[in-house]
């Protein structure tokens, strides 16, 4: 067998290679989306050159609509359904004014719109839709109107984006307002900001739309081709230099307007020893050359978030502090603060945007199919201020053996091979351990209130977006995902049901082709239930609905635990404790047999019966319940939870007698 890493191959056995469906569907989405982008012009130069932009949609955008409309058709899709609700969205996404509420102002700016979002840059549509707004979310805003509401002197900025339909209001802070009062004033309609740090006032919180609370956190983003910026930035910045700032005449009340080019952006070279305020510097230089250190302190570092290297920073009023006060070290004498008078612009570096080539695995450049037969073998991603490279737009899926240090908008599609709760960590946080044909790796899962991805088992096959990665403490990378961020997604593909109604997303195979199948796939199989073990009968077990896995029910009846969730549950059988089956059944086809187990939905879909209505059958009528079910055919999916793993989650065991396979889906037919 050749490397497949990357690929869509799957192995059945010695001799027989065939594709993983879903992985297939992926790639031929990708062709009819963009055909006019998997042709490689047939120049010399071309074929000379080794490197190509990442452009069209990403593997991960075309498996997340998938998946995500997967669930929207739980009945079954077709491919038909699956590549017109693809082009639709594709398309309508990248089409300027492609919606009728967007207002004409954002139309004609982006015409002329040449920046790429900033990496926590969220929209206006995902706030709606998710009601949610994190501090350190950056909006990339344009000013529709800037209004006094009736009867106060509180200004309202009503903002839209380049990306969304929606507009959205936001209080603006009162250090700003005298960039608003006037009638050529700089927040102005038409203007562009970048924002963060932001809270949400939602609808049910006061008022009948979602609002923006105040935020000091605002930059006011300038173009030097246009007229009035030009004159502004003369105006207001050209006067003074680093050389002219004295600490003196600052502590008189001189005040400074600077304007320099950001170099770096990174964390202080020396911590505070006594203090666990954050601190990060923005190291400027001006048109002469000279050099100073921009300190955002505590809250503020978030601001760093709006900035990129090599764009240029214009300080109005900045603070001005000794290397003492600011407990620095250094050759300077002082250095520039974000203070309570601070306004902040931007000239964007984005026409010369910071891009790095990512190298291709040796499947990506001679097995797909997404970039042709041109020899391409690199592909350049952006990189943010912190130097985090963005995968969002990776034209191919990212195996485990190509994820480093520092890297964003990675979409991961592998098996979970053993799962964890953090009982230390702050807030809701689960470890999840997943393997695909490259490597394994552990994705730290932050929740904010609870688990709320349903049941998920070992060997499952999931697919999971949003994800940044990092080096912990012990020198090991690390993914991490969030689940209120705007591309944050977890998608269960054994238990979800679209995939086993949908043949376009699916191989149907027999039972001993699984068994000898060693690589991550969606395994569905036609079986017949050959016997239900009649020694434990149907077993009635105690499940946490939040999560699908079974109580302990050794502990006292009022006080039931989830060993998987680490919490205590009602103990009423109701909202957060439901009765479910367990059971173990013996599966056969035309070639073998194959003993499995099941709990949950699927076990109901093979007995026919929910658990209550079956503990209301009379006790004989559930010892001969099993025997009425033998030689029905079901098409299932089955999950390898390992033969020595039974189903180990967190520490906890439940029996399964060595079986080692999980029906996690099942439909008679």
């Amino acid at each position: 067998m050749g490397d497949t890493n990357g690929g869509s191959l799957i192995e059945i056995d010695d001799h027989e290679e065939v594709e993983d469906p879903f992985l297939a569907f992926i790639d031929y989405a990708k062709t009819v989306i963009s055909p006019e982008e998997d042709a490689i012009e047939e120049d010399e130069e071309s074929k000379r050159e080794a490197t190509t932009e990442a452009s069209g949609p990403g593997w991960g955008w075309i498996a997340s609509r998938i998946l995500k409309t997967c669930v929207a058709y739980s009945s079954g899709v077709t491919a038909a359904i699956l590549l017109s609700d693809l082009f639709q969205a594709w398309h309508e996404q990248n089409k300027a004014g492609m919606s009728k509420k967007k207002p004409e102002l954002i139309d004609k700016l982006k015409k002329s719109h040449r920046r790429r979002r900033l990496a926590n840059t969220v929209t206006i549509d995902s706030i709606y839709e998710k009601n949610f707004l994190s501090m350190n979310s950056v909006l990339e805003a344009v000013i529709i109107s800037a209004d006094v509401l009736p009867g106060t002197n509180i200004f309202m900025l009503t903002l839209g984006d380049f990306w969304s339909s929606n507009t959205i209001d936001l209080y603006l802070h009162r250090r700003y307002y005298e960039l608003v009062e006037t009638p050529n004033g700089i927040l102005r309609k038409g203007r562009e900001v970048l924002i963060t740090g932001c809270y949400l006032r939602t609808a049910r919180e006061g008022c009948g739309t979602p609002r923006l609370l105040p935020t000091e956190y605002l930059v006011i983003l300038l173009d030097e081709d246009e007229d009035d910026d030009a004159i502004l930035i003369a105006a207001q910045f050209c006067s003074d230099t680093f050389s002219s700032v004295s600490l003196d005449a600052f502590n008189n009340g001189t005040s400074y307007s600077l304007y320099a080019r950001i170099e770096s952006i990174g964390p202080l070279e020396s911590e505070l020893k006594f203090s666990t305020a954050h601190r990060r510097q923005i190291a400027l230089v001006d048109g002469d050359g000279v050099s100073l250190k921009f300190i955002l302190w505590g809250e503020q570092v978030i601001v760093a978030n709006l900035m990129s290297v090599g764009s240029v920073l214009g300080l109005e009023r900045p603070y001005i502090s000794s290397l003492e006060e600011s407990a620095m070290e250094g050759k300077d004498e002082f250095c520039l603060e974000y203070g309570s008078a601070t306004h902040l612009y931007l000239v964007p570096s984005t026409l010369q945007e910071e891009r790095v080539c990512v190298s291709l695995s040796q499947n990506q450049c001679q097995g797909s199919k997404l970039l042709g037969s041109g020899g391409v073998s690199q592909v350049t991603l952006p990189r943010d201020a912190e130097g985090s490279v963005d995968f969002s737009n990776y034209p191919f899926r990212t195996i485990i053996a190509d994820i480093r240090d520092k890297t964003t908008g990675i979409s991961l599609y592998g098996v979970v091979t053993d799962i964890l709760c953090d009982p230390n960590a702050t807030g809701v946080v689960f470890s999840l351990k997943i393997e695909d044909t490259s490597g394994v790796i552990w994705a730290k899962l932050h929740f904010t209130s609870y688990w709320s991805l349903g049941r998920v088992g070992l060997g499952h096959l999931v697919y999971v977006s949003g994800l940044s990665c990092k080096v912990t403490r012990k020198d090991c990378l690390e993914l991490i995902w969030h689940e209120k961020e705007e591309k944050a997604t977890f998608i269960n593909l054994s238990c979800l049901p679209a995939v086993l109604t949908s043949s376009c997303l699916h191989k149907i195979y027999t039972l001993s082709q699984i068994s000898k199948q060693r690589n991550p796939s969606i395994n569905i199989c036609r079986v017949k239930l050959d016997e239900i073990d009649q020694f434990h009968n149907i077993n009635i077990r105690l499940a946490h609905s939040v999560c699908g896995h079974f109580i302990d029910e050794e502990s006292s009846s009022s006080n039931l635990h989830c060993s998987f969730c680490g919490v205590n549950c009602n103990s009423n059988v109701g909202s957060e404790v439901v009765r479910t089956f367990h059971i173990t059944i013996t599966l056969a086809d035309e070639e073998t047999k194959l003993y499995a187990w099941c709990t949950g939905q699927s076990a109901s879909a093979i007995l026919q019966i929910s658990p209550d209505e079956f503990c209301d059958l009379h006790e004989d009528d559930q010892l001969m319940y099993p025997s009425s079910l033998e030689n029905e055919w079901f098409l299932v999916a089955l999950a390898n939870s390992g033969s020595n793993r039974n189903n180990l989650v967190s520490g906890h065991r439940f029996n399964t007698e060595g079986t080692c396979w999980e029906i996690t889906r099942a439909l008679k037919i």
